[in-house]
């Protein structure tokens, strides 16, 4: 939670300055506290294990949440019980009357494919258009971020000529934006994709920041500048395992995968891996739900304004 301090108090431009969450007196005077409506559209084939990586990283708050899981009609999940499906999660047309403060896209593996050849595509990009209307700030991740780029900003995907997969060093472009405060000036993420977006791309966007990027695995972190839109091309919320899971994966289905980097200590996959990441993760959900959603959503979610 943010620490509320006098606006003419000498700390706060301090403070500020060293980009602590802090809310001035005014402010939190006129604030209403009601739980955030979180919206979470799950596209990975393991649902089960998805949700739960997201909803780790959205319970580090003390902010109250509710969550509704959503998956698209237009294409049945194998690798989830319908049990669980039909007990925890809703379809598009369930909730598209309601308005959420927040909105998270999920990765997808179907990064080889071309976006318009997704069988959900179509109700992808509904879901994307109605976001605009009736979601304060919408999280896009690795395959739903280039999707969500694609649709949005007609910013297209590169294919790369061997998967980028491993924990990758990064370093800030704008320190100072709300999105990475209290960022390393050199800090680790995961990726695992097979194609990329181009910064060239991005910047020729006025409308979209760059946030962070890896020499080696590319640009990172995307922020639209009314903070609306977020875009990370990799994974955060991955567990210690899920790579080595991926790894072991694409060997069983002779698919030659190079060893992850700097993943394995010593590049050994027989070594158990050390996750470097995880406070990474934590703080950039925290800082979205903080700055682009507590702070600024509007308290009745009927007053939302649309993009």
């Amino acid at each position: 939670m943010p620490i509320k301090i006098p606006e003419a108090l000498p700390a706060a431009a301090m403070l500020e300055k060293e980009n602590i969450f802090t809310i001035t007196e005014s402010r939190a005077m006129k604030q209403d506290i009601r739980p955030l409506k979180i919206a979470i559209l799950n596209l990975m084939p393991t649902k089960i294990v998805t949700e739960t990586q997201f909803l780790r990283l959205l319970s580090n708050t003390p902010l109250q949440i509710d969550i509704t899981l959503l998956i698209t009609k237009t294409h049945t999940p194998k690798n989830t019980p319908m049990e669980h499906l039909k007990s925890f999660y809703k379809y598009f047309d369930d909730i598209k009357d309601e308005k959420f403060d927040g909105l998270i896209v999920t990765g997808a593996p179907v990064e080889t494919l071309e976006f318009e050849d997704v069988t959900y595509w179509k109700e992808l990009t509904e879901i994307l258009d109605w976001a605009k209307n009736n979601v304060f700030s919408s999280m896009f991740v690795c395959w739903g971020a280039q999707a969500a780029l694609y649709h949005n900003h007609g910013i297209g995907k590169h294919a790369v000529k061997r998967k980028i997969s491993g924990i990758y060093r990064h370093c800030t472009l704008e320190p100072s934006h709300p999105l990475v405060r209290g960022f390393d000036e050199r800090f680790f993420a995961p990726h695992s994709r097979y194609t990329e977006i181009s910064v060239d791309d991005v910047v020729r966007h006025k409308e979209l920041i760059p946030l962070a990027i890896s020499d080696e695995a590319g640009l990172y972190l995307i922020c639209s500048r009314d903070g609306r839109e977020v875009y990370i091309t990799g994974h955060a919320e991955y567990d210690l395992e899920t790579l080595s899971n991926e790894y072991n994966r694409d060997i069983g289905r002779n698919l030659d995968p190079d060893v992850p980097k700097n993943y394995f200590p010593e590049d050994n996959p027989s070594l158990p891996p050390i996750n470097v990441w995880r406070a990474h993760a934590h703080l950039l959900f925290s800082n979205w739900l903080n700055y682009f959603v507590y702070q600024t959503t509007p308290f009745n979610l009927e007053e939302l304004q649309s993009r």
